[in-house]
Order: structure tokens, then C-alpha cells, then sequence
């Protein structure tokens, strides 16, 4: 950067209602967010209860009048183009509202947008149960460091928790329901689709998801488990557009970035699906390299009974887990 105080970065969230518990982690992430330092601005999208309160009390920016589905449900593409539209720096990041960044965080944003201009940054979470407010600019940093180390659990690499690419980047995004499965996987696949490097940043960057329950959802069951989430897959194409941190097409070693290659039988199917959604787009085509592929899977979904409604059972194939 030519000039050190210039904003390179917008943070951006969609918060859940601030109670409970969900208050104190989402207060913890935003003050992990905020100390980042002077490069990096921060801002909260959706009217949902308590951001009013706390933009107030941060002095951050609130943006209001997000659409919603019929259900209600905040509707990602309205939040991009929100955020987008009110962002100040080259960079956007959205990230999910539990989730703690470290002092790792924006060199490595840095260094990625000095030896790159277009790509997109994802990576795993650590898993941290944390129930007590943090302050990051005393210390509390290096302690919640110190617990990942003894106490976090890497997550699968099914999911993503934050997103960083230039603001003219990603700019058609589906009408995603905010809080349920498949919009997340589906921006590894829009990546990749638009040709520009998609980079695992697992090795260089630290994130730490703090442990809560599902209350804030219907029924309080997990996001996977609800119709939007089903309708969040159909949307983006199917399951074969379901691409996780294994299909990066980069990654991130100590100062190097390097192409990602597949680690065991399992990355190689994945590659191969990737390889075939790319190149075939989430058509038939697609779908029936998938069941090649995968053939066990396959197996499975030709040989159990089947119910009376056809269009139901058809459609099972692209959205099961």
C-alpha cells in the first residue's frame, strides 16, 4: 500500500439478535474485529435487536433495510450489496458474527493483496468454548491464543466463516437465506468459477468460533436441518456446487502460496466433481460424472425404497449431506 493509513479492508456482518449468550459472543467478536487497527473498517448490516445499540455504543457504522425471504430470513445478496455499496476500502470481508479475528488476520490479507489483485480468502474456524467477555486490547488476545492451542477443535472443512475478496468481486450473488447451509460452499464454487485464485488460509490465519447453542433458529434446530437450507443448495445449483475448503484451488504456506493438491481418496473425488462442475457447469453433465464418481453414494441412493412422490426423491440426490 502506498498509503499506510488508507482503509484496506471492510468488515462487514449480519448479527443475530444481541441476547443471552449470543450477546456476549457476538460483543466479543466485534471487539476482536475493531482492534485489528486504523486500516480496517467495521460495520454491521440488518435491523435485527441490539445492533442499533451497539453500532451506538462502538461508534461503527449500522446499515438498515435488508430484504427478506418469505420466511423472514435476511437475504444474503441484499447483504452484499449493502455492504458493497457502503464499504471504503479496495477489500470486503464478511464474516459470520461469533466469530474472534486475531493479530494474524490482516498482514495476511496484506500480504495476499500485495502479490495479488483478484481472489477470494477462506479458511477453517477453531472451535472455542467461551463464555466471558474478552478484551483484546488488553491482553485478552494472547490468552484466547494460548486456550485454541490447549483446548479449540479444528472444524470440518465443510463450512466457511468468513469470506475476503475485492469489492468487485462476487458481485451476482442468489438470493441466499442468511443463517442456513449452502451459501457458503456455493462462494468457494463462485469463486473458482470466475477464474481467480481461491486461497485456504487455514496455515496463516487463526479464527475462533465461539461455542453456542440453536435457539436463535426455529425449533432451535441446527441450520442444516431446515427447508431453507435445502432451498439455499437448490438455489446455487445442487450438491454439485456444494464445494468445501478442500476444493480451494490455493493455499497458504508459512510465506508461500502454493496450488492445492488432493491429500487422500476422498480430496480426489472432490477435485474431480470440481473439476466437472467447472467445466460442464451444475448441469445433468455434472451430476452424472457425480454418481461415477461417487459410486458407493450412488449405490446407495439406487437402491433404497422409494416413496410415491418421484420429484421429491429426484431432487434428494443433489441436496443430502
Amino acid at each position: 500500500m502506498t498509503d499506510d493509513q488508507q482503509t484496506l479492508l471492510s468488515i462487514f456482518s449480519a448479527p443475530k439478535p444481541f441476547r443471552g449468550h449470543i450477546d456476549l459472543i457476538q460483543r466479543n467478536a466485534i471487539d476482536s474485529w475493531l482492534a485489528l487497527g486504523d486500516q480496517v473498517e467495521v460495520f454491521l448490516v440488518g435491523d435485527e435487536e441490539g445492533i442499533a445499540e451497539i453500532t451506538a455504543e462502538t461508534g461503527i457504522r449500522h446499515i438498515q433495510n435488508v430484504e427478506r425471504n418469505k420466511q423472514g430470513t435476511p437475504l444474503i445478496s441484499s447483504i452484499f450489496e449493502l455492504a458493497r455499496d457502503a464499504a471504503l476500502s479496495p477489500l470486503l470481508c464478511y464474516i459470520n458474527a461469533d466469530v474472534i479475528l486475531l493479530d494474524d488476520f490482516l498482514p495476511t490479507i496484506r500480504w495476499v493483496y500485495d502479490t495479488l489483485r483478484s481472489f477470494l480468502i477462506v479458511g477453517q474456524r477453531w472451535d472455542l468454548n467461551v463464555n466471558e467477555r474478552v478484551f483484546f486490547r488488553d491482553g485478552g488476545a494472547t490468552a484466547l491464543r494460548n486456550r485454541v492451542t490447549l483446548d479449540g477443535r479444528l472444524h470440518s472443512p465443510a463450512g466457511s466463516d468468513y469470506f475476503v475478496f475485492p469489492r468487485d468481486l462476487l458481485t451476482q450473488i442468489p438470493p441466499f437465506a442468511l443463517g442456513r447451509a449452502g451459501w457458503d460452499n456455493w462462494m468457494i464454487y463462485a469463486g473458482r468459477a470466475a477464474q481467480v485464485p481461491v486461497i485456504d488460509a487455514t496455515e496463516r490465519i487463526t479464527i475462533i468460533h465461539q461455542d453456542h447453542d440453536y435457539n436463535h433458529l426455529p425449533d432451535g434446530e441446527p441450520h442444516y436441518h431446515l427447508p431453507e437450507s435445502q432451498e439455499n443448495v437448490l438455489m446455487g445449483g445442487g450438491k454439485v456446487t456444494k464445494f468445501n475448503l478442500r476444493q480451494c484451488s490455493h493455499r497458504l504456506e508459512k510465506d508461500r502460496l502454493m496450488l492445492n493438491r488432493p491429500r487422500n481418496i476422498s480430496d480426489l473425488q472432490r477435485w474431480m466433481d470440481a473439476a466437472s462442475v467447472l467445466r460442464f457447469g451444475p448441469g445433468k453433465v455434472a451430476k452424472a460424472i457425480r454418481m461415477l464418481v461417487h459410486p458407493i453414494q450412488t449405490a446407495r441412493y439406487l437402491l433404497r425404497p422409494r416413496k410415491p412422490s418421484g420429484n421429491n426423491e429426484d431432487k434428494r440426490l443433489d441436496t443430502s449431506a
